[in-house]
């Protein structure tokens, strides 16, 4: 295939096509036996962490002692960041999704994202999933790319004020990571060199991302089809074809979002993040009293810590995101309760969309199937 000479050499007038996502393949992704990888994964982590890491007795003991309202705080917060996605979804779709429809569509996507490897993600399944509540393939693919690149912008705004933060205040959001943990040279770097390493290619590709979202669409297919034509990528073409006119497609469906969309969406964003940060602080509270310094700590090193999650090649995050933990919190809790702590914070996060979504999902598909046999 031949590529074009510049951005603008394809007729706007010309027939844009996509490859709709795998039927198939998204199946494959929602199908509830998937729960059961993550959730053996999770328990043989901890299982080994409760008998190797773990004082039951003591745990009990803190348990016991732990502040309750705090529990009840973290909860909060989930609910919270649960009712912003669902809310946010609604808004950029300018209320053409129901609120019924919104909450099938997060739980949903929630549920493909904890059943995937991180590195991979849930994007071909939420577009399937909008597209099946009844918006337009395009309108599908525009709300995902949104939403993916406010949560990246998230990132790139509340990282440096982590660091900024962690400055001011005389503490690290990069812990000391022993041998015994990872490899001679992650030892010798630790995590700040990924951190910055993370931060810029996310910066570049949320440029990227935005320019063809929201500026110059046929430019980015262009530049993307003409950096496939390099000989070893020659492979990627067909995809990077159907990625540019996706990006087309998308940005066709977003024209017109006015200027307020766009600032309420980021503000909402920022709510989500905070609110899911923050289920952490108040776990960690519960066990172990808190001033505004020690909040501000643990807020900044999630973000570090999301790193490692990001880059674990389990579904989720899950073994990766319990083995860490206490890295990056063993300042707070006892080393004889702190990898307990951990395993309850993925249950408060991550194990419930496991359960919740596969016992929505049968539910769903009989009603989206009805939908479609209604509209025929």
């Amino acid at each position: 295939m031949s590529s074009p000479t510049n951005p603008n050499s394809e007729p706007s007038s010309k027939k844009i096509t996509v490859k709709r996502p795998n039927e198939k393949e998204v199946y494959k992704t929602l199908n509830t036996n998937k729960i059961y990888i993550p959730v053996l994964i999770g328990l043989g982590v901890a299982v080994y962490f409760f008998l190797e890491k773990v004082d039951i007795p003591i745990f009990l003991e803190a348990l016991g002692k732990s502040n309750w309202l705090w529990f009840l705080a973290a909860f909060m917060m989930l609910m919270a960041r649960d009712a912003g996605y669902i809310y946010r979804i609604r808004m950029i779709s300018d209320d053409e999704l129901s609120w019924k429809s919104s909450i099938y569509i997060i739980l949903l996507w929630e549920f493909a994202s904890a059943v995937t490897p991180s590195v991979v993600g849930g994007t071909a399944v939420a577009i399937f999933i909008l597209n099946r509540e009844g918006l337009s393939l395009g309108k599908s693919m525009a709300y995902v790319m949104m939403t993916a690149l406010l949560d990246n912008f998230f990132f790139i705004v509340f990282s440096p004020l982590a660091i900024f933060v962690s400055n001011s205040f005389d503490f690290t959001v990069f812990p000391v990571i022993s041998a015994d943990m990872f490899n001679e040279f992650v030892q010798k770097q630790g995590l700040k060199g990924a951190f910055y390493v993370s931060y810029f290619l996310t910066v570049i590709y949320a440029i990227f991302f935005a320019y063809g979202l929201l500026i110059n669409p046929r430019g980015f297919k262009w530049l993307i089809i003409k950096i496939t034509s390099i000989k070893f990528l020659k492979r990627y073409q067909k995809g990077a074809t159907n990625t540019g006119n996706e990006m087309i497609i998308a940005a066709k469906a977003l024209r017109g979002s006015g200027t307020s969309l766009w600032i309420k969406a980021i503000l909402l964003t920022f709510f989500i993040w905070i609110a899911r940060y923050l289920m952490l602080n108040c776990l960690i509270a519960a066990f172990t009293p808190l001033d505004a310094i020690d909040h501000l700590f643990i807020f900044s090193r999630q973000i570090a810590m999301w790193i490692v999650m990001l880059l674990s090649p389990t579904p989720g995050s899950s073994g990766t995101a319990e083995a860490v933990f206490c890295l990056f919190y063993a300042e707070y809790l006892r080393a004889e309760f702190c990898a307990a702590v951990g395993i309850l914070w993925r249950l408060f996060y991550y194990y419930p969309y496991l359960f919740v979504g596969a016992l929505i999902l049968p539910r769903w598909l009989i009603r989206v199937n009805k939908k479609r046999k209604e509209k025929k």
